[in-house]
């Protein structure tokens, strides 16, 4: 799996001996999300990066799994997965991913392609869908969406769909994980990482390596973060 400066200094910060969650050279955390399925997810800015991207860094039971970074229309612009050992960067969008759109017109549809050195071309088209509800979860407020994408190798053979329910927040500019399923040739699986928790900076538990919900029970074999993309946080 090719590595970037930022995926090998998170790699080697150790966060699992460190309890807390090293973030690389000049970025800023603003954000930690407990997740229902044994996750935890920190969000963050670096100064590096284009303006108006953020990353997201994800760990489960056993460490650190994906590591991804969108811009401020969410849409992936790379996506890491340690488990899989494989990457993908966005090549070329159709039809853009646009959280602006979204916002304003309350559907936004996509079709993009992304390129992976261990896996080639993956083509993803869907949707997402403002369903009217706003839920509020830890004291924030989020915009509750619906969602349905298909993934397609470079022969345009279907490889994996999913489809669900999500959520939004405006002001972050990102999607958030809920209810999932995902069929593949195998088999169908469903997984539900609905936000529990919210943490701030300085508050009790940001930059946490450690999850506190749904851990240590009988999980499926199949793990989303092995898929080439994740739709969650885009």
């Amino acid at each position: 799996m090719m590595k970037t400066p930022i995926l090998l200094a998170l790699l080697a910060a150790s966060p699992v001996a460190a309890q807390q969650f090293a973030l690389p050279a000049n970025c800023e955390a603003y954000l930690t999300i407990q997740g229902a399925s044994c996750t935890v997810s920190h969000h963050f800015r670096c100064a590096d990066d284009a303006d108006g991207d953020q990353r997201r860094a994800t760990l489960d039971e056993e460490g650190l799994s994906y590591m991804g970074r969108i811009n401020n229309q969410a849409e992936w612009v790379e996506s890491f997965h340690l488990r899989s050992q494989h990457t993908e960067r966005l090549m070329s969008s159709a039809d853009p991913m646009s959280m602006s759109t979204l916002l304003e017109d309350t559907v936004d549809t996509w079709d993009f392609t992304t390129q992976s050195a261990e896996i080639g071309e993956s083509q993803y088209v869907g949707m997402d869908r403002l369903t009217g509800e706003a839920m509020v979860i830890d004291g924030v407020t989020l915009l509750r969406t619906e969602y349905a994408l298909t993934a397609f190798d470079a022969a345009g053979e279907e490889v994996w769909r999913s489809e669900g329910s999500e959520f939004v927040h405006p002001e972050w500019r990102m999607f958030i994980s809920g209810t999932s399923t995902y069929t593949t040739s195998d088999d169908t699986f469903e997984n539900d990482d609905t936000p529990v928790e919210f943490i701030f900076p300085d508050e009790a538990g940001f930059l946490s390596v450690n999850p506190k919900f749904g851990c240590g029970v009988q999980m499926s074999s199949f793990d989303a973060t092995d898929l080439p993309a994740q739709h969650a946080t885009h």
